[in-house]
């Protein structure tokens, strides 16, 4: 019999790195300008997705024609999907938040919900840390 060893894959979540919003305001605003033609072509939409100073999700096509604010990020993906048509789309993800500065044609509520999403985001945070102290503690104490 041939026995082989069970990985597990970790569990840990990297490390993310908390930006204040008055940092928000010394960042540069992403240019959203046509992507080089050699590396995708003119015919392929290309939509930046992304996060805006509130938290909500952003997609935004690069050449301004449509753009639209989400809860969920795989909703912002799913739209740029969607908008891209038969021939797809690319997706780019800039590291700095922005805004939309289009119509929204996405979900007309997820910027009035967005203070509530991000209260419960911190509260389901704060709930796992508390967890975490306590399983962590209980390993404390080990009976001799």
């Amino acid at each position: 019999m041939t026995t082989m060893p069970l990985t597990i894959p970790s569990l840990r979540r990297r490390k993310r790195v908390h930006i204040t919003p008055t940092d928000h305001a010394d960042m540069p605003a992403p240019k959203f300008v046509p992507l080089d033609p050699s590396v995708v072509s003119d015919a392929i939409p290309a939509f930046f997705i992304g996060r805006n100073t509130t938290g909500v999700w952003v997609a935004r096509e690069a050449k301004g024609a449509i753009g639209g604010l989400f809860l969920l990020k795989s909703s912002a993906v799913a739209f740029a999907h969607a908008e891209g048509g038969a021939t797809g789309c690319a997706t780019i993800f800039p590291a700095e938040r922005f805004e939309l500065d289009l119509k929204n044609d996405g979900n007309p509520f997820a910027e009035q919900l967005a203070p509530l999403v991000r209260r419960a985001t911190t509260l389901s945070r704060r709930i796992g840390r508390f967890f975490k102290t306590l399983t962590h503690r209980s390993t404390d104490f080990h009976a001799s």
